[in-house]
């Protein structure tokens, strides 16, 4: 009875897909993706209040949502019909959830922000050299001496799925199926989207047992043990009698919603911000390789831009009516969305033929990757530390989004201001990255793939001299 069930409910679903099909973009495929998604909110939040082992574990309902949109969307079963523009979603709710920063934070003295902002950014900067350089080294020395069939560039495969995602596994992919003759390899795609998709997934579970350590160890500053929180904690329905209010209502509805006014404060910015990014790259297109590929991200330009609009509004004294509850909950709103989209629009691979290494060189990377982030987040964090590593680790093994997913179960009201300290902290850390991702695939082949790694390897030693220096290192 329940296989009829069951392939009644598909047959249903498949109906539903055929009957929505549109033929390109329009704002009704937009309506039923979105309704699609906060459908599967709901569903998530149902999920979240009845099954105590999701309780337990901290899921959160915009994950359980993002979860049963990959089980079911086109990258699954194909039963839900989403369009193709789930991952651009992801990166435009990005941007939006930058935008709010400037706008939710606590007024913080230069010193402070220096303070906070230089550790993170060595901290983040150093994560990402020592994840190429460890892993490139491991691959090129120990694994290819093992297997000497293996391209050399075997080992950099962990973190380009890693730290990079699809997207770099993409731009890899692409760059070595684009090599002449002897040089392509046509394995570094599935390699690479392979190791980004495990990535995702042991940055959720591995995440979310951390977290359950943490809480247990009095590690977190924001949650404490599953056991000693209140019900409404832990199902996310507040009884009344505990409600507490969004925020004042800064303006008359009869000239202007209150909710209207800072929604288009967070897209005028958010869209200033992508400007800003274009500029850049349009700007950077004259310049020679590999400086003709630099392109900010839209999420550090609209954060910048953000900042510059708080200083303007507060010089017009306008920022008084820029309610700081309001934006918050916009900003937690976004990130909602982000999490639910950025998980449904992962795009599965299928394992190689040299799964046995593969299953090896992942195992050997979650045990760097996790040393990496766990030892040196201790040591250059001022405060909040584990809030800081456990964010990094959700953004070193799978995405931004598995990240702030994370964070938010630590964080909830994101008062220990890490993504406010990591947008202004990956600035200059993105021309970095991108140069690094644009020599990967010319540095092994050519054969000076190791001298690459050494210098990610130096280059990391240089900044904890300067972190000692600048006293940002937690003896």
């Amino acid at each position: 009875m329940g296989i009829f069930i069951t392939f009644g409910f598909a047959a249903k679903l498949e109906l539903m897909n055929s009957f929505f099909h549109f033929q390109g973009f329009t704002p009704w495929v937009f309506l039923v993706d979105f309704g699609l998604i906060f459908g599967l909110m709901l569903v998530g939040k149902l999920i979240r209040v009845k099954i105590k082992i999701v309780q337990r574990l901290f899921i959160p309902p915009s994950l359980i949502a993002g979860l049963l949109g990959l089980a079911m969307g086109p990258n699954g079963l194909g039963w839900l019909p989403f369009s193709n523009n789930l991952s651009s979603y992801a990166a435009v709710l990005i941007a939006l959830v930058f935008s709010t920063l400037p706008f939710s934070a606590q007024k913080s003295s230069v010193k402070e922000v220096v303070t906070r902002v230089g550790p993170m950014w060595v901290f983040a900067q150093i994560g990402m050299l020592l994840q190429w350089g460890i892993m490139g080294l491991i691959g090129l020395y120990i694994f290819k001496s093992i297997w000497p069939e293996l391209n050399s560039a075997f080992g950099a495969m962990l973190s380009t799925g890693f730290y990079g995602g699809h997207g770099t596994a993409a731009a890899i992919g692409t760059a070595y199926e684009n090599l002449p003759g002897g040089l392509k390899w046509d394995d570094a795609m599935t390699l690479g989207m392979t190791t980004a998709t495990v990535g995702v997934v042991v940055a959720i579970i591995g995440g979310l047992f951390i977290i359950k350590w943490g809480t247990r160890s009095k590690q977190t500053e924001y949650i404490t043990d599953f056991n000693e929180l209140p019900n409404e904690l832990r199902t996310g329905l507040i009884p009344k009698g505990k409600r507490c209010a969004t925020g004042e209502i800064t303006t008359s509805s009869i000239s202007i919603e209150h909710l209207t006014l800072h929604f288009a404060v967070v897209f005028v910015v958010a869209f200033l911000g992508y400007a800003m990014s274009v500029a850049v790259k349009n700007w950077c297109c004259d310049l020679e390789p590999p400086y003709n590929g630099l392109e900010l991200p839209v999420f550090s330009c609209a954060f910048i831009v953000g900042l510059l609009v708080k200083k303007l509004f507060d010089a017009a004294k306008f920022s008084d009516y820029v309610n700081c509850e309001t934006i918050q909950r916009e900003g937690s709103f976004f990130t909602d969305l982000l999490v639910t989209c950025g998980v449904a629009s992962i795009k599965l691979s299928v394992l190689s033929s040299y799964w046995f290494q593969l299953l090896l060189l992942i195992i050997v990377g979650v045990i760097v990757v996790f040393a990496i982030t766990f030892y040196f987040g201790r040591k250059l964090s001022p405060n909040h530390w584990f809030e800081r590593s456990i964010f990094a680790w959700g953004w070193w093994t799978g995405t931004m989004a598995m990240g702030i997913a994370l964070e938010r179960i630590v964080d909830p009201e994101m008062k220990s201001k890490t993504m406010d300290d990591y947008a202004l902290g990956y600035l200059p850390i993105a021309p970095v990255e991108i140069i690094l991702i644009t020599l990967v695939p010319i540095a092994f082949s050519a054969g000076w793939g190791g001298w690459l790694m050494w210098a990610c390897i130096l280059l990391s030693a240089l900044l904890l001299m300067i972190a000692w220096r600048m006293k940002w290192w937690k003896k």
